[in-house]
């Protein structure tokens, strides 16, 4: 069984930088592709950013500039580096991992229970 939990979540005011984490742990042989995505109230969910562990990356339009989505594979977390917030970034982010736990297995996608981001002055 895989566990995400994403941390760095909090409040700051637009303009300002934050940082989230997610570390996976729990029977892993590999982490094909790792993301984040973000839900507000009233709307769906939406990709924000992915990684393959080859290093390909994937944002969304809204955050491409301002975002820097990185991993460290001997950690097993990625992190989302998030400059020049603005209100409309306000939403609960969630991890996802798409995780192979052996070799043998096919791939399960796994998600943390989510981290605030909110966006204010």
């Amino acid at each position: 069984q895989v566990q995400l939990v994403e941390s760095g979540g909090g409040l700051v005011q637009p303009g300002e930088s934050l940082t989230l984490s997610c570390a996976a742990s729990g029977s892993i042989f590999s982490i094909p592709r790792m993301g984040w995505y973000r839900q507000a109230p009233g709307k769906l969910r939406e990709l924000v950013a992915a990684i393959t562990s080859g290093g390909s990356t994937t944002y969304a339009d809204s955050v491409k500039g301002r975002f820097t989505i990185s991993r460290d594979n001997a950690k097993n977390t990625v992190y989302l580096q998030m400059t020049g917030l603005k209100s409309g970034d306000t939403a609960l982010y969630y991890c996802n991992a798409a995780v192979r736990e052996t070799v043998a297995t096919n791939f399960q996608y796994d998600w943390g229970q989510g981290t605030q981001v909110t966006v204010s002055s």
